[in-house]
């Protein structure tokens, strides 16, 4: 298994649970498999960065996505934009522990790491 870091951008949320659950699904393959893993929240994803939320996707033969989330909190990070929290009101002090808030910064510092690979849905 290669050691190159991953960096997951998911824009969609319960609106399209397949590329939903289908983002989360390789993050929390790819920190089992021991890979670097970065996920970032934006656009309607930024919802499941609340508490409770992941676990209202429901989709069938698929993991439920509270899992997944947990999977990936326990061994990668998990961000949430600055810009999607800030225009859905969402605080710190309002995520799912473990859930940090960054922005474009921090998001391209880590797309240009070295050997990185970089995957968005």
């Amino acid at each position: 298994m290669s050691s190159r870091p991953l960096v997951i951008k998911v824009t969609a949320g319960p609106e399209r649970a397949e590329a939903c659950n289908q983002a989360f699904t390789v993050a929390a393959t790819a920190v089992a498999a021991g890979v670097e893993v970065s996920l970032w929240l934006t656009g309607e994803a930024s919802w499941l960065a609340l508490p409770g939320r992941a676990a209202q996707l429901e989709l069938a033969h698929a993991a439920p996505l509270d899992d997944l989330l947990e999977a990936v909190l326990a061994a990668g990070t998990v961000t949430l934009c600055t810009q999607c929290a800030l225009r859905r009101e969402i605080g710190a002090d309002d995520v799912v522990p473990g859930v940090r808030i960054a922005g474009a910064a921090t998001f391209v510092e880590e797309i240009l790491g070295q050997g990185v690979q970089a995957l968005v849905y």
